[in-house]
């Protein structure tokens, strides 16, 4: 049962089957048979486990576990306490509103690769840190939370 923990790069389709414009999986991982447990958007980076264990891959994929996965975020914007206890509560994004989480302002992670293409910067706008702790995993959820409460997603 191999298990793979593979550092998704920015840009990269989380998926095996072919993308006309965008490297997936394929192109990092040539172990037959495994899939990924969960996704990350081709813009987002970082953890994604992998395997060929089905009961696994449900374990930490399906919605109904609630598994606890944390997701680091920089944002455009002052991370401010009513930024923090807006994302905590239940948030209307629309088409669903999410679970409680967690939220809180960290500091940028000195162990963290640096990003190509770099993120943009802008000197007139501040950029912040946050660890979200979801129990959902929607489309985009994170993106969309934090733009929500106008702390867009830059990382």
């Amino acid at each position: 049962m191999p298990l793979i923990l593979f550092n998704k790069p920015f840009q990269v389709m989380c998926q095996f089957s072919p993308h006309p414009s965008r490297p997936t999986l394929a192109d990092h991982i040539d172990v037959p048979g495994v899939y990924p447990a969960g996704r990350l958007d081709a813009d987002s980076e970082g953890l994604v486990l992998l395997t060929d264990d089905g009961r696994l891959q449900h374990d930490i994929s399906h919605p109904l576990k609630k598994l606890a996965k944390t997701y680091l975020a920089q944002v455009e914007g002052t991370v401010t306490e009513s930024a923090l206890a807006r994302l905590r509560a239940p948030l209307d994004l629309g088409d669903f509103t999410t679970l409680p989480c967690q939220a809180v302002r960290i500091e940028a992670p000195a162990w963290l690769w640096p990003r190509t293409p770099p993120i943009r910067q802008r000197a007139d706008i501040p950029a912040g840190w946050l660890a979200l702790t979801l129990t959902e995993g929607k489309n985009r959820q994170v993106r969309r939370m934090t733009a929500a409460v106008g702390l867009p997603t830059l990382r």
